[in-house]
């Protein structure tokens, strides 16, 4: 039996790696780099489960659009990419971030922004920029009071057909919605002074786990792939799907 088709809503290639590695080969992965014509998202929800609930409804609607222009989800059909689509696939959406309790929860569902919120330009900032910005709102904090976690919330979303060409896409939102499950993860953890290893991304070489020496820049893929929050969500969803 062919596995499930899970439709990463994400072009960021650390993260689908980091969810390859995590899920194995229990499922077909594909990301929206196969997908070169999938819409861009505003995450502008403020909670994370808002931000991966949106990516999750609007990539399932536009790949739910086969009939009239781009990809489909009846089986055996070819997508724009060359990729295949199946009746089984669910669109998998992640919204994730760091919250630092002396930062009163801070970057949260700006992580990906961090440093960008005082220039006031849209889109991301470097990791590095992030990073910086960080270290420099924690100067003087004592190391008691670093503690920080990553929390995790992924969205998934069936991929339905839209049966008719005067189907609602409104109403397929909303059915979307209602169908979407949501799965959690947190890894708890403090934050150093000074950034330690290169593996990772984002604010992994800051960021301590709770009950380890090393930061996520340092701790082997494996090790990390079993502790972050990431890898817990994934847990949780793997159990309801393979059920």
């Amino acid at each position: 039996m062919e596995p499930s088709l899970l439709v990463i809503a994400t072009r960021n290639k650390h993260k689908v790696g980091e969810i390859r590695g995590i899920l194995g080969g229990q499922f077909r992965l594909l990301s929206l780099e196969d997908f070169p014509g999938a819409p861009e998202v505003v995450e502008d929800a403020p909670t994370f489960a808002g931000n991966a609930t949106k990516k999750a409804v609007e990539l399932a609607k536009w790949l739910s659009l086969s009939g009239k222009n781009h990809a489909t989800c009846r089986a055996g059909t070819q997508s724009e990419g060359g990729s295949r689509i199946t009746h089984h696939a669910h669109v998998l959406a992640d919204d994730s971030g760091l919250e630092v309790d002396a930062l009163k929860g801070a970057p949260g569902v700006h992580s990906a922004r961090f440093a960008a919120l005082d220039t006031g330009k849209p889109g991301n900032s470097s990791d590095a920029a992030n990073r910086e910005k960080l270290l420099r709102l924690l100067t003087g904090v004592p190391a008691a009071k670093r503690t920080a976690r990553f929390r995790c919330v992924l969205a998934l979303t069936p991929v339905t057909r839209l049966e008719a060409e005067t189907a609602s896409p409104v109403c397929y939102a909303d059915q979307a919605e209602l169908q979407t499950q949501l799965f959690n993860g947190v890894c708890e953890g403090s934050i150093i002074t000074k950034e330690r290893g290169t593996g990772g991304f984002g604010y992994d070489p800051l960021f301590i786990p709770s009950g380890y020496d090393q930061t996520f820049g340092e701790l082997p893929d494996d090790v990390k792939n079993r502790l972050s929050h990431r890898a817990h969500a994934l847990t949780a969803m793997k159990a309801a799907l393979l059920v």
